[in-house]
């Protein structure tokens, strides 16, 4: 096993985060440094990949160390605690008896190989939106469910019909939904779901912009995250072009989600 260790500036942080988790890390360290530079030591297991890796981070001046094996799962363990979120959310590590506080809906989540236990703006964001958009009866559709939290908490807020997808075949055995599949928006039929939530990068929201305004009803909705204040007006206008109306826009740090009507 060895590390990678990079610098780079705040604006660059999750975006060189999830390069070296396509890369193949098996866990990353986050190190603020002073004037906005933060350091990023992201492990590997097969120390073949040094060289390559360091020539391939060479912009933020990479370089490798040798590393002891490491259980990242129970790292995360001893740092994910739990976390109010939006007026009704209460999420919890599913290894932990903490009392639900009152008036909150209790969702269990565990860091394991997809995204989404709530921790990041973005799902916050959502986690938020969801909160003043979804109705009792609602059918709705998570687009890149990852652990499935969007679709759980629309669940708890009334939402008759839950489907969550990804095009990971793991993310979507961790969302443990009956109705998630291995796929994206455009296997459904048109104008088909009340509301969508699409808590992934703003490139992929841009590519699927036609299929998700397509299978949402007339008056529907959608909620879209996974991109900071910089990328925001590329993503409105994406939407805009394929009929949707920029309904609404909420922000925590620099990260930003839009809920789009049609």
């Amino acid at each position: 096993m060895f590390s990678l260790y990079v610098e780079c500036g705040q604006e660059e942080k999750d975006r060189l985060i999830a390069e070296l988790w396509e890369r193949g890390s098996s866990g990353i360290t986050e190190l603020d440094l002073a004037a906005g530079i933060c350091g990023l030591r992201a492990f590997f297991e097969s120390d073949a990949e040094s060289p390559t890796l360091v020539n391939e981070f060479a912009r933020w001046a990479a370089r490798s160390e040798s590393e002891e094996p490491r259980d990242w799962i129970a790292e995360a363990r001893t740092k994910l605690e739990p976390m109010c979120v939006g007026a009704r959310f209460f999420l919890v590590p599913e290894w932990r008896d903490d009392p639900t506080p009152p008036g909150r809906f209790r969702i269990e989540v565990n860091p394991g190989m997809a995204f989404g236990t709530g921790a990041h703006e973005s799902t916050q964001l959502c986690l938020e939106a969801l909160e003043r958009e979804v109705r009792p009866g609602m059918t709705m559709l998570d687009v890149g469910s990852g652990s499935g939290i969007l679709a759980v908490a629309a669940r708890l807020l009334g939402a008759r019909t839950v489907i969550a997808c990804d095009i990971d075949p793991v993310t979507v055995a961790v969302a443990k939904q009956p109705l998630a599949f291995v796929g994206s928006a455009d296997a459904l039929a048109p104008a088909c779901v009340d509301l969508v939530a699409a808590n992934i990068s703003p490139e992929t929201i841009i590519v699927l912009a036609p299929e998700l305004i397509r299978v949402l009803r007339p008056g529907g909705a959608l909620i879209v995250s996974g991109f900071e204040a910089a990328e925001a007006g590329t993503v409105a206008k994406a939407l805009g072009a394929r009929g949707g109306t920029l309904r609404s826009s909420t922000s925590k740090r620099t990260w930003v989600a839009q809920v789009v009507s049609v």
